[in-house]
């Protein structure tokens, strides 16, 4: 991978998150962000009733502007935090190229290019 050429980002397939926050708590502590602020936030969306009788009900971990994609974790070869810290292992990293082919392989997931 090089850093200085390609675009990176995070694949999420939020069918797997369970909500648990690791993400965001792995988040805090590698960017040493204070109360309240966030490099990625857990969104929850319901639940909701879709049909009679079938509800929905998402958490989607949400980059936030002050997300780097953990530039230093990354330089020194390992997993954004919030990646390497999914107890679901919904999350992946890598470049828009090598991400884009895993949303055909499935519906619920996103990719999120924060820089």
């Amino acid at each position: 991978m090089s850093a200085n050429t390609e675009k990176y980002a995070l694949l999420i397939d939020y069918e797997f998150c369970t909500g648990c926050h690791s993400c965001e708590v792995a988040c805090k502590k590698e960017l040493e962000l204070p109360f309240g602020k966030y490099g990625i936030k857990l969104l929850q969306h319901g639940p909701t009733e879709v049909y009679p009788d079938q509800w929905e009900w998402n958490y989607i971990p949400f980059p936030t502007k002050l997300c780097d994609l953990c530039e230093t974790r990354v330089a020194s070869g390992r997993l954004p935090g919030c990646v390497h810290n999914c107890q679901a292992g919904c999350m992946q990293f890598g470049t828009i190229e090598e991400l884009t082919p895993h949303l055909a392989l499935k519906p619920n997931r996103v990719i999120f290019s924060p820089k």
